[in-house]
């Protein structure tokens, strides 16, 4: 049976979306693996998964398969993308409108020239809860990779993220460290991995190495959990420029219990029919 998918991506971070509220698609570990593969398959990051709503208050539920073909609890650059579908197909009310994840309920609101913003949620900083099983010091986490001694903040989005502070990103061993660090027993459910180079106070630069995708162009929740440990150390401002190698996002956090605020683009490249 031929089912149909969209190509799309936020910031190069590219996504196969599958829209099955009326199709009908077996999705597993192996078949993401397949798909997802740049060679064999359509090729992407992560796999999205759209569904009918658990509740009236959604348009919609989603999934999100990484392309090792395990499962993500939050994809910021993928609910973009998600709210940029729905918005073509003429589905979205004017202003906000939910959509039901892993890590439950997203405020998506689409704006002109295919920018969506995103209620991504407050940060969530306990160790317990990221989960970390690392104590910290003086707001950092010590961490031993290869005999070298680390600084990490940690944050959770929904998903858990690591971040380094470094000079220069461009000089870092993202693949490296960022493989040592996503899978260290330290981190129970693994991480993703930022490593930011703070700009000033208004501007950062950001690489993510995600979990189950390794480098990508772009990573939402990960420029939302970088800019949340920044601010919430007192590094940065209530908003901020993000910039990764397939583009910006602003990222808005006026802190304590407030959500933070992505807004980025969105972009469909292409739909086709899988069989």
């Amino acid at each position: 049976m031929a089912v149909t998918f969209h190509k799309m991506h936020g910031l190069g971070n590219d996504f196969v979306l599958l829209d099955l509220r009326d199709q009908v698609f077996p999705i597993n570990k192996k078949v993401a693996i397949q798909l997802a593969d740049r060679h064999t398959g359509i090729g992407c990051d992560q796999i999205l998964i759209l569904r009918q709503p658990f509740s009236d208050q959604a348009l919609a539920s989603f999934e999100i398969w990484n392309a090792d073909g395990s499962q993500a609890e939050q994809c910021g650059n993928g609910v973009r993308c998600l709210g940029l579908y729905l918005h073509y197909r003429s589905e979205t009310p004017a202003g906000r409108f939910l959509l039901e994840g892993p890590a439950g309920i997203v405020k998506i609101e689409c704006l002109a020239d295919n920018q969506v913003r995103v209620d991504m949620g407050r940060p969530i900083f306990e160790a317990s809860r990221v989960p970390v099983l690392l104590e910290p010091v003086d707001g950092w986490y010590p961490l031993e990779i290869d005999q070298q001694r680390h600084r990490l903040g940690v944050a959770s989005m929904g998903n858990p993220h690591a971040l380094m502070l470094v000079n220069d990103i461009d000089t870092t061993d993202v693949a490296g460290l960022g493989a040592a660090i996503s899978s260290h027993p330290a981190f129970v459910q693994g991480c993703n991995v930022g490593f930011a180079e703070v700009v000033d106070r208004g501007n950062i630069r950001l690489r993510v190495f995600e979990r189950g995708a390794a480098e990508t162009r772009a990573c939402g929740s990960g420029a939302c959990a970088a800019m949340s440990i920044l601010r919430n150390l007192g590094l940065v401002d209530e908003t901020v420029i993000v910039t990764q190698t397939g583009g910006n996002l602003i990222i808005t956090w006026t802190g304590g219990l407030k959500p933070v605020i992505m807004k980025g683009s969105a972009t469909q490249v292409f739909k086709g029919t899988l069989t």
